[in-house]
């Protein structure tokens, strides 16, 4: 089983993106940590702007919303539980520890959870610490990143084609 763990993503559109790509393959479930939008706004209303992206991929997978709070404690909390349940956590992020993501390889009967973030600060360092591994796109180019949909598209992809 997958799980997607949205790290403070702040764009509407991406994450209707990721949704629409997470279904496409099959994703049971994706989690949206504290400022990321969910396909409901506050009142509880579904948000046509995230729907016209996500082409209703919010109707047929299963997703949540978890508070961070000031400590970023609801985020580690939620990954101390899914750990719990046997998850291996993966990061998708740029750092000195990462390992280039063709080289990540999961069976067809393991849990895992990606975690994606947000635009500029990337994953969050604590969520990062409690990883059990970063993946990384090489980039090859002068900019520094690629969109976040557009990485969680490219590791999905390759990970989940066996």
């Amino acid at each position: 089983m997958i799980k997607l763990i949205l790290d403070n993503i702040r764009s509407i559109h991406n994450v209707g993106s990721i949704f629409r790509t997470a279904e496409t393959l099959g994703i049971s479930e994706i989690c949206c940590l504290d400022t990321t939008p969910t396909p409901l706004d506050r009142f509880g209303n579904k948000r046509k702007d995230f729907a016209k992206v996500s082409l209703g991929a919010e109707d047929t997978i299963k997703w949540e919303h978890v508070e961070e709070g000031e400590t970023n404690l609801g985020a580690i909390n939620f990954i101390k539980k899914i750990k719990k349940e046997g998850y291996k956590i993966i990061s998708l992020e740029q750092d000195e520890s990462s390992v280039d993501y063709k080289d990540i390889k999961i069976k067809a009967d393991e849990n895992v959870a990606i975690i994606l973030g947000n635009e500029v600060e990337g994953v969050s360092k604590d969520l990062l610490k409690a990883s059990d591994i970063i993946a990384e796109i090489p980039m090859r180019g002068q900019k520094e990143s690629l969109n976040v949909s557009i990485s969680a598209g490219i590791f999905l992809f390759r990970l989940l084609d066996r």
